[in-house]
This record gives structure tokens, sequence and C-alpha cells, in this order.
């Protein structure tokens, strides 16, 4: 039995073995970006984020990306002032700003999400029915490992 079949058997060694995995496929879908898109993965995620779940403050993305609020208001400045996202006064509170996804911002995050996907359904095309669908199964749980606190 090749050694990493033996280290998958404790919690501790499918712990090392999956977060090597993970961060591998994570630099391997980097990679594979849009050449065209100068934003960092970092940039990528706020505009993901507003895509999923829409106007945010910049203290709910901050929260969302587990960044600082100055962080993350230096990285929605940069977007805006670059035309990806907008700002907009907040309805009921005067302190708080909204940041909205614009239509360049969208465009930006389609293409690039795009890119890696036909990149990774091209390897998952290698993969055997069985295989493709322990990765299903796999994928809530992978879900869930990843917005726990």
């Amino acid at each position: 039995m090749p050694t990493s079949e033996k280290a998958v058997r404790t919690d501790a060694g499918l712990a090392s073995e999956l977060r090597l995995s993970v961060m591998r496929l994570r630099r391997r879908l980097a990679a594979e970006r849009d050449p065209s898109n100068p934003l960092s993965m970092g940039q990528m995620a706020v505009l993901g984020a507003l895509y999923r779940v829409g106007e945010q403050s910049v203290g709910e993305l901050a929260a969302h990306e587990r960044v600082q609020p100055p962080s993350m208001t230096r990285t929605v400045s940069f977007l805006a002032e670059e035309g990806y996202v907008e700002r907009r006064a907040h309805p009921t509170d005067g302190r708080q700003v909204m940041v909205a996804l614009t239509d360049e911002g969208r465009a930006v995050l389609l293409a690039d999400r795009a890119r890696r996907d036909e990149w990774l359904a091209r390897r998952l095309s290698r993969l055997s029915a069985d295989e493709r669908d322990a990765l299903r199964k796999a994928t809530p749980i992978l879900q869930r490992l990843a917005q726990a606190d």
C-alpha cells in the first residue's frame, strides 16, 4: 500500500494529505486564470462575493473575506477606481458604504471563472465515473470545511 494511502487512515494523516491536495489544486486553478485579467485572487474573491450575495457593505465584505475593514476599504477603493464595483450610500445608515458589482466586474469575473471551469472540466473528464461520483459526494463536505469557523 502506498505511503499516502496509509497516511489517510488517521485523521491527522487525512488532514495532511487533504491540505496538500487542496493547496496544489488551488495553485493550479490560480495558474489557469484568464491572462488578460489584472486582478489579484483577493480582488477576484471580492467580486465573487458580490456576485453570489449581491450588494454588501464594506464591513460585510471584510467579514466574509476574513480581512480587516481597512484592508477591504483599500481593495474596494481600487476596484471602484478601475470600474469593477461601485459604491453607494447605505439606504438607512449614512456611516456605511454599500458596494455593488458593475457590468465590467461581472464580465471579468465570469470570463475568469469560465476559463478555470473549462480547465477543471477537462481534467474531470479524464476521471472514471466512480471518481467523479466520489468528488460529487465530497464537494458539499469540502464546502462545509471551508465555511467552518
